[in-house]
């Protein structure tokens, strides 16, 4: 099956990335490298964020948007436990599936 003509999925590769980085983020946690966990899925939220208004997905703009606030690493929110380890999951399922929804029209359409 042949994507729709005139669209392309530019969030697929961010939102891989992104679920890739949260899911390995779990192990993670409580080290010093969860810093750069936390600005890498930051920027890939916000990067996701702009494909997501470009292609209109409007219901995955505030799932992302709360990527972008609960892992900024400049304003740390104080989540700890189990809880924060199903937020990463979540949020990697969210990412995976705005990325594949996401299609943005190319401009130009083909017979």
């Amino acid at each position: 099956m042949t994507p729709a003509a005139g669209f392309t999925r530019p969030a697929l590769a961010p939102g891989i990335l992104l679920a890739i980085v949260l899911i390995a983020g779990v192990a993670l946690i409580d080290t010093d490298w969860f810093i750069s966990v936390r600005f890498v899925a930051t920027i890939l939220a916000l990067i996701l964020c702009v494909f997501a208004m470009r292609g209109r997905t409007w219901w995955a703009l505030p799932l992302l948007a709360a990527i972008a606030v609960f892992w900024n690493p400049i304003v740390v929110l104080p989540i700890e436990g189990q809880g924060w380890q199903a937020m990463h999951y979540a949020g990697a399922l969210v990412a995976v599936v705005a990325g594949v929804r996401t299609r943005v029209p190319t401009g130009t359409t083909s017979p």
